[in-house]
């Protein structure tokens, strides 16, 4: 990578975020943004016609979602880092992008030079693991058996989300790409794990979990 410049490729499927990451990286004088997509799809298609240094993957994308897309990178693209960006606070979603093969997570409201830092790190072959990522991931090792929200799995992470942000089963089976039975049975399986019943106190956990904005 001496000599040119780090090519980066935006995953966001808001336009303004795109806009920002794309002027930070520019004035950087050490980056470029060398594609961009709103989706996970548009990533997908890019990255099987150009090569890539970093990919910056927002991990809410609508539809398939940022770890379904990463697992997807990772077995496609295996020496391309992965940098999960995310509204979402680590507590939840960044020890599971890292066991999905992610370089590292990163919230939107980091500061810019700590992400200029972590996309150097990445690009080296490195991790990108925050202090207090690195307690969690000490916590994790050290557990048993995992218990509420902590024992679902990514999909059924999804599915509380979307639940805990009011939309209606049909509206996230078509999101996700999946039957309203389908969509029924995660339900059925979060309420199983968690002990909660109503969609209110689905809510309730998913905003003390850091879920929602």
């Amino acid at each position: 990578m001496s000599g040119r410049k780090l090519r980066i490729l935006l995953v966001d499927d808001h336009a303004v975020v795109r806009g920002g990451l794309r002027l930070l990286l520019a004035e950087s004088g050490e980056m470029e943004v060398a594609g961009e997509a709103d989706s996970a799809e548009q990533a997908i298609s890019m990255i099987r016609q150009n090569e890539f240094d970093v990919a910056l993957v927002d991990i809410g994308l609508p539809g398939k979602g940022g770890l379904d897309l990463l697992k997807q990178l990772r077995s496609e693209r295996p020496g391309l880092a992965v940098l999960m960006l995310s509204m979402y606070a680590e507590e939840v979603y960044a020890v599971r992008a890292l066991k999905a093969g992610a370089a590292g997570y990163l919230t939107k409201n980091s500061a810019p030079a700590t992400l200029l830092a972590a996309i150097q790190k990445v690009a080296r072959g490195g991790k990108h693991v925050s202090p207090a990522l690195l307690d969690q991931l000490a916590v994790e090792v050290g557990q048993g058996r995992k218990s509420g929200s902590d024992a679902l799995s990514d999909r059924e992470i999804e599915v509380l989300r979307r639940i805990a942000a009011g939309e209606s089963l049909t509206h996230i089976a078509a999101a996700l790409h999946l039957s309203p039975k389908t969509v029924t049975t995660y339900r059925a399986r979060i309420v199983e794990k968690t002990g909660l019943q109503s969609n209110a106190e689905l809510a309730r956990h998913a905003l003390e979990k850091g879920l929602l904005s």
